[in-house]
């Protein structure tokens, strides 16, 4: 059976599919696949012969109508929790209704749009438009300017000049540290000398960053079981000192 169909007739793969239904007279609860798999697939090539791009809304329709067809094929059905049998076309049916229910409202709404229109708003629009369209006139505008408004206007754009040129500026600067220079820096110390105390590391660059720096190092340098750590009396009193590669290859061996 051959069809004509109106390109501007269809706004997406559903308004398609309820075409189908309602020139066959479907029952969309029943629908059968393999024909209307059929007049879906026709169509896109319909679209492809008239050098019509395919909107990819519809390219998925049909591969799901495809799917759904390929399931009905298969001998064994599929079950739900409850042990009663799954029909493929439930997810289709249910976003046709939805789209059916939608499109009714899409009608009302255009038909409240359309006499919405057609009614003019309390007042004078048309002076009201006139009073907008002379406070918008440039050549109104420029026959009121004179020499002190040029002044005040070159006032405030100097004024805003000198405000830009004399704010505040932030300026971001780099730590020069980093946790694996820092640790690279102490091995290097303690190949100097066996032991290295921590007030001995700070006085080497007395400034919080860097001592931030050297700490989180050597808390590193610990982890990677490089160095041992004695502690001692007071505040900040203890020394570090580098354990040798034999000594760690035999304790990794137990």
């Amino acid at each position: 059976m051959s069809f004509e169909i109106k390109l501007p007739l269809f706004e997406g793969p559903f308004d398609l599919l309820l075409f189908f239904i309602q020139r066959d007279e479907l029952d969309i609860h029943d629908i059968p696949i393999h024909t209307i798999t059929k007049d879906f697939l026709d169509y896109l090539h319909h679209l492809e012969q008239m050098n019509v791009e395919v909107a990819s809304e519809f390219i998925l329709v049909a591969a799901t109508l495809m799917r759904i067809k390929a399931k009905m094929l298969l001998p064994r059905p599929v079950l739900d929790e409850e042990g009663n049998e799954v029909d493929p076309r439930e997810e289709l049916v249910k976003h046709l209704l939805e789209y059916k229910k939608y499109k009714s409202v899409v009608d009302e709404l255009s038909n409240m749009e359309l006499a919405r229109s057609q009614k003019e708003s309390r007042g004078n629009i048309v002076r009201e438009l006139k009073k907008l369209a002379e406070g918008n006139d440039v050549e109104s505008e420029l026959q009121d300017v004179d020499l002190y408004k040029l002044l005040k206007v070159y006032q405030r754009l100097m004024s805003r000049y000198e405000y830009e040129q004399n704010k505040p500026k932030h300026e971001v600067v780099q730590y020069p540290y980093t946790i694996s220079g820092q640790r690279d820096y102490i091995i290097e110390k303690l190949q100097e000398a066996p032991r290295l105390s921590f007030e001995k590391l700070i006085a080497m660059e007395p400034n919080k960053i860097a001592v931030i720096f050297n700490f989180l190092s050597i808390l590193d340098l610990l982890q990677m079981r490089q160095i041992t750590m004695h502690l001692g009396e007071g505040f900040n009193n203890f020394w570090i000192e580098k354990i040798e590669e034999d000594l760690v290859t035999q304790d990794q061996n137990g």
